[in-house]
């Protein structure tokens, strides 16, 4: 099996930080930094969109559990799983969450589960670090293990968005300096309403970057939420 572009990078920067840090700090530090704070803001995010008690969902790219572990605070889930490409943070992420939330290392271009079997499936951050090709298959797979009328919500970065071009400008400044950067993929709000369309999805609401409504907090980046026809 192929491995993404960036796991041997991923794996190495988290294996750093686990040997710098105290394990909560390397945790959160992994996953962009303010573990509880980020966390309830995009769990606030996925109630909004319609996450419910006895619900089954499924978290893409789930990271150390920054959004399972407040999302398990806010509802009571029939079902959830997580996947993502590191082990060491799966590992974590089961620490921090009910003992019934299933957490899968998972490096393909696909969602492990059959047709039809989420309510709602999330992904924060993550769009963000991906082809746009492999934003789109995942997207075509998401539809397939979505019920019907199930909610997709992701957050993406965007050029016509002010408050993203200081990431763009630090995306370009490190690739000036021949140093590697991580991937940062920028989506347009056209985009992904011709995706949506594609895949089987009509985008019901974009919500800005800027927003402050969580709590006077917002989260850093846009996000868009997709029901499935």
């Amino acid at each position: 099996m192929a491995q993404f572009h960036f796991v041997e990078d991923y794996e190495r920067h988290v294996n750093e930080l686990v040997s710098q840090h105290p394990l909560d700090e390397a945790m959160s530090l992994a996953v962009g930094g303010g573990y509880e704070l980020i966390g309830d803001i995009a769990s606030q995010i996925v109630v909004y969109a319609g996450a419910k008690s006895g619900m089954d969902v499924f978290d893409f790219g789930c990271g150390s559990g920054r959004v399972a572990h407040a999302l398990a605070k806010k509802v009571d889930l029939k079902s959830f799983l997580g996947t993502d490409i590191v082990q060491p943070l799966l590992d974590y992420a089961k620490t921090k969450t009910p003992d019934h939330y299933r957490f899968v290392k998972h490096q393909a271009l696909s969602v492990p589960a059959p047709d039809e079997s989420f309510d709602i499936t999330y992904a924060f951050s993550v769009f963000t670090h991906l082809l746009q090709a492999e934003c789109y298959i995942y997207l075509q797979d998401i539809a397939r293990v979505l019920k019907p009328r199930g909610t997709f919500v992701f957050s993406f970065l965007e050029l016509s968005e002010g408050a993203h071009w200081g990431i763009f400008q630090n995306t370009v400044d490190t690739q000036r300096a021949l140093q590697a950067p991580h991937l940062n993929m920028f989506i347009e709000r056209s985009q992904i309403k011709i995706w949506a369309k594609h895949a089987g999805f009509k985008v019901t609401e974009i919500i800005d970057g800027p927003s402050k409504r969580w709590n006077g907090h917002a989260l850093g980046q846009t996000v868009a939420i997709l029901k499935k026809h």
